[in-house]
C-alpha cells in the first residue's frame, strides 16, 4: 500500500490535468458502385502485418513511403494511400465486414474482418489473459496492447479484493506517478488499475479524442480486469476525475457485462458547446491548450511523447517500443479544432456525452462544479439524461475542477464505491480521515474533516443500500466556502432534489430597462442603451499568473475588475424582498443590433449585496450569428444550433433576438441583495478560459432594446430548497470560485 506521505507529494500535481477537445483525421475509405476491381492475381505475400479493427484496418511493418492499397472481399479498391515514414498505416472509416486486404507494389496481406462497435469478442478472449500485479500489458480485440499498472491492497493469494479502473491519455498506467483517484483508493483497500488509451505512453496505437476505438477499448479493459482471479465478485468499477472521469461515460455507454458501477468527477456533456467553444467562441485558453498537450503526447516516445514512457524504451522495455509504430497516424486535432467551427452530428454529436448517457445501466455517482475553471459547468444539462439507471446520483456545487473531492462528495464517493463495487457496508477506513486531510493540504491549502459517519450502526448491506438509495438524486451544496475556515471546501447548507432540472422550478424574469434597471415588468416604451465592442479583455483571466492549481486554493488572488468604462452595459434589480434560491440553468435574451455584422456577447450574473460587495455567480456567451436556437430549447435554456447553415449575420439597422445561456448554477440571493446581469465582449469572468473573440470594427456598438416590441430580458431558476436558508452572508471573499469585488 502506498503511504498517505507518498500520496500527499504528488496529489497537487496529478490533480492539474483537465478536459477535453475532439479531433478528426487519417486516411478515409470511400464506397460506391463505380470503384474498380484490383488485379491481385499473382501478388506475392506481403511483408507487413495487417490487422482489422473496429471501421478501422491498420497496418506496421512496410516500406516507408509505400503505395497501398485496400480492397475488400470482391477485390475491389476501398481507399489508397502511403505508409508514413514509420511504415505504418490506419485506414479509417471502413465499413464492417470479412475479406479486407492490403496490396503494394505486387504483394498482398492476408484477409482481416473490419468490425462493428458492438461486436464484442467471445468472454474466452478475455478469460484467456493472465494480469497480475504491477506492470504489465493487456489486449484488446484488434491486437493492440495498451498499457497498465496494477496495485492489489495484499498479496494476490489473499484475495480477491475489490477492484477499480482509472483509464485515460494521462499517465494512469505509470507505476511511478499514479493517478488521484488510483492513489487515493489504493490507501483505501482497493485493488486499482490505471490503464493508458491508445496512442498515448507506452500503448499501441494512434490518439484520436474519444473515438468510437477508444470506448471499445474501454470495454475490452473492463472485460478483461474483472476475468481476473484477484478480482472481487468478477465486477470492477470505474473512477477518476476530469479525463478519466469523462472516459466513464464513454466506455459505460458501450454496457460491459462486467461493469459494476461508475464514479466520474469533473467531467463534460458535451465537448463542443461546453468547453471548446461556448456560445460558438473558441475557448483558446485551456480547451486548445489542453489539445496541444494531448497532441505532445501522441507523438512517438523516445523521440517525444510522455517521459515515463521515453524512460521504459529507455530501460529497454520492448513493447512499449514496438507499441509507437502507429504514433504518426494521430490526426492533428489543432487542426481538427479550425476545420470543424461548426456543430455537425458527425464529428460533435459523438462527442457529447448528454446524447448517449442514456444507455448507461450501471449504478451511477456523479460530480462536479459549477464554476470548473477546466471543463466547465455545463455538465449539469445531462443529468436528467442517465435514463437507464434508477441508481444515480449527482452532487453539484459552487468551485473550481478539484472540488469533486472535497470532504462532503469524498465522503459519498467512497461509499458508492464500498456499497456497489466492493458490495459491502461502508466502513470508514482508519486511513479515510488520513487521506481526507492529505488532499485539504495538498490541494485546497487548508486541512479539512469528513462529515459524522452515517454507517457507523448501520450492520448489513442490505440496510447500507436502503440508506444510500434514499439519497435525493440531485445534491446541492450551497456556499461551498462558507462552512469551515474562510475558502475550506466546506459548505454552509445542502438542499436534496427529486431530478434536473428542479421539478417545481419557476423561472422568473426580469426586464431591462433605462437607467440600468432589472423591473419586474418591461416598459411599455421602447428605448435602447448601448456600448463599444471592446473584446481586448477576451485573454484576460481572473487569477494572477493563471497557474493551474491557483484557483484551488482557499483564498485565491482574484483579479475580477469591472471592464473598461464605456464597454459594458449593466442592470440591477430592487433590492429583494425575500431570499430567492436559483438552481438551474439561465436566459439573458437580448435585442441587440450592432455597427457591425457579427459580435461576441459575454453575459455575467451576480449578487449585489447591500453593501455594495458584488459577487461572482455565472456566465454565458454567444456569438450572435450563432443566434438559431434548437428545436430543444426552452424558457431557461436557450439550446442553439451552432450549424453553419443556421448561422447568420446580423442584419444592418434591424434588432435580432440573442438568447445567451447561462450556464448552470446553484446560488442563493438574499433578501436585501440585488441581482445584476452585465453585458459585454468575452473575457476577464474566469480563471484559465480564453476567447478567440471576433475583432472590432473601430469603435463599433452594440445596441440592447429596452420595453416595448424588443423588450430584453434576464430569466432566472428559482426553487424551493426545502431547507432553511442561513441568514448571514457568508463572508467576502469565502466561496470557491465565486470572486467578490
Amino acid at each position: 500500500m502506498r503511504t498517505t506521505r507518498h500520496l500527499a507529494f504528488t496529489l497537487a500535481t496529478l490533480l492539474a490535468l483537465g478536459a477535453c477537445s475532439g479531433g478528426d483525421g487519417g486516411s478515409r475509405s470511400g464506397s460506391g458502385p463505380q470503384r474498380p476491381v484490383v488485379d491481385l492475381e499473382g501478388a506475392a505475400p506481403a511483408a507487413f502485418e495487417v490487422h482489422g479493427s473496429v471501421e478501422q484496418v491498420w497496418l506496421t511493418g512496410a516500406e516507408p513511403g509505400a503505395p497501398l492499397r485496400l480492397v475488400d472481399a470482391d477485390d475491389r479498391l476501398v481507399a489508397e494511400a502511403e505508409a508514413d515514414a514509420r511504415g505504418s498505416l490506419i485506414f479509417r472509416d471502413v465499413e464492417p465486414g470479412p475479406g479486407y486486404r492490403v496490396a503494394s507494389d505486387g504483394t498482398v496481406s492476408g484477409a482481416v474482418e473490419v468490425v462493428a462497435p458492438d461486436d464484442h469478442p467471445d468472454p474466452s478472449f478475455y478469460a484467456s489473459q493472465e494480469i497480475g500485479e504491477g506492470y504489465g500489458y493487456v489486449e484488446t480485440r484488434d491486437g493492440t496492447l495498451l498499457a497498465l499498472n496494477v496495485e492489489l491492497p495484499g498479496p494476490p493469494d489473499e484475495g480477491p479484493y475489490p477492484t477499480v479502473i482509472e483509464y485515460s491519455g494521462y499517465s494512469p498506467a505509470d507505476p511511478d506517478a499514479p493517478q488521484p483517484s488510483t492513489l487515493i483508493l489504493q490507501n483505501l483497500g482497493f485493488a486499482t488499475v490505471g490503464v493508458n488509451m491508445r496512442g498515448t505512453g507506452c500503448s499501441g496505437g494512434a490518439f484520436q479524442f474519444f473515438e468510437t476505438l477508444q470506448s471499445t477499448d474501454g470495454y475490452d479493459v473492463v472485460e478483461a480486469i474483472a476475468a481476473q482471479p484477484w478480482v472481487e465478485h468478477g465486477e470492477v468499477g470505474m473512477v477518476g476525475l476530469s479525463y478519466p472521469g469523462i472516459s466513464q461515460l464513454f466506455v459505460a455507454a458501450t454496457q460491459p457485462p462486467h461493469l459494476a458501477a461508475i464514479a466520474p468527477l469533473s467531467v463534460i456533456a458535451d465537448t463542443a458547446r461546453g468547453t471548446l467553444a461556448p456560445g460558438g467562441i473558441l475557448n483558446n485558453g485551456f480547451a486548445t491548450s489542453w489539445a496541444e498537450e494531448r497532441q505532445r503526447d501522441a507523438q512517438a516516445a523516445p523521440e517525444g511523447g510522455q517521459a515515463w514512457a521515453r524512460r521504459r524504451i529507455e530501460n529497454g522495455d520492448e513493447t512499449c517500443r514496438a507499441n509507437q509504430a502507429l504514433r504518426d497516424q494521430s490526426p492533428d486535432i489543432l487542426e481538427m479544432i479550425d476545420e470543424n467551427r461548426y456543430w455537425t452530428d458527425e464529428v460533435a454529436a459523438p462527442l457529447a456525452p448528454e446524447l448517449f448517457v442514456d444507455r448507461i445501466e450501471v449504478p451511477v455517482f456523479l460530480a462536479g462544479a459549477w464554476q470548473d475553471e477546466q471543463t466547465g459547468g455545463y455538465f449539469a444539462n445531462m443529468l436528467d439524461d442517465f435514463t437507464g439507471t434508477d441508481r444515480a446520483w449527482f452532487t453539484v456545487t459552487n468551485g473550481g475542477h478539484t472540488d469533486a473531492l472535497g470532504p462532503a462528495v469524498f465522503d459519498r464517493w467512497l461509499q458508492f464505491l464500498q456499497i456497489y463495487v466492493a458490495r459491502d457496508v461502508p466502513r470508514r477506513p482508519a486511513a479515510a480521515a488520513v487521506v481526507a486531510s492529505t488532499i485539504g493540504s495538498a490541494v485546497f491549502g487548508v486541512p479539512v474533516e469528513l462529515p459524522p459517519d452515517r454507517f457507523a450502526q448501520v450492520a448489513s448491506l442490505e440496510e447500507a443500500r436502503r440508506v444510500f438509495e434514499s439519497d435525493p438524486r440531485l445534491r446541492v451544496l450551497f456556499e461551498n466556502g462558507a462552512g469551515g475556515a474562510p475558502g475550506a471546501p466546506v459548505p454552509t447548507f445542502e438542499a436534496g432534489f427529486e431530478g434536473w432540472p428542479v421539478p417545481g422550478t419557476q423561472a422568473r424574469a426580469w426586464y431591462l430597462a433605462p437607467g440600468g434597471v432589472l423591473a419586474d415588468s418591461a416598459a411599455e416604451d421602447e428605448s435602447e442603451a448601448s456600448y463599444r465592442y471592446d473584446p481586448s479583455r477576451a485573454q484576460t483571466t481572473t487569477l494572477a499568473g493563471d497557474s493551474s492549481e491557483a484557483p484551488w486554493r482557499a483564498l485565491p488572488d482574484w483579479q475580477w475588475v469591472p471592464p473598461p468604462e464605456g464597454t459594458a452595459l449593466a442592470y440591477e434589480t430592487a433590492p429583494l424582498a425575500e431570499d430567492l434560491v436559483m438552481v438551474g440553468t439561465g436566459s439573458v435574451d437580448l435585442w441587440i443590433r450592432a455597427d457591425q455584422d457579427d459580435v461576441d456577447l459575454q453575459v455575467t450574473l451576480s449578487e449585489v449585496r447591500p453593501d455594495g460587495t458584488e459577487v461572482f455567480v455565472q456566465a454565458g456567451w454567444l456569438r450572435a450569428s450563432h443566434r438559431a436556437l434548437h428545436d430543444d430549447a426552452t424558457e431557461l435554456r436557450p439550446l442553439h444550433t451552432h450549424t453553419e447553415e443556421d448561422a447568420a449575420p446580423l442584419p444592418e439597422g434591424e434588432w435580432s433576438e440573442a438568447r445567451v445561456e447561462l450556464f448552470p448554477f446553484g446560488h442563493v440571493f438574499r433578501a436585501g441583495s440585488r441581482v445584476r446581469v452585465q453585458v459585454d465582449a468575452p473575457g476577464g469572468t474566469r480563471p484559465r478560459w480564453k476567447f478567440e473573440a471576433l475583432p472590432a470594427a473601430g469603435d463599433a456598438r452594440v445596441y440592447v432594446a429596452q420595453g416595448g416590441r424588443h423588450a430584453s430580458r434576464v430569466v432566472l431558476p428559482v426553487v424551493e430548497p426545502g431547507v432553511g436558508v442561513p441568514r448571514a452572508y457568508p463572508p467576502c471573499p469565502s466561496l470557491r470560485a465565486q470572486p467578490c469585488r
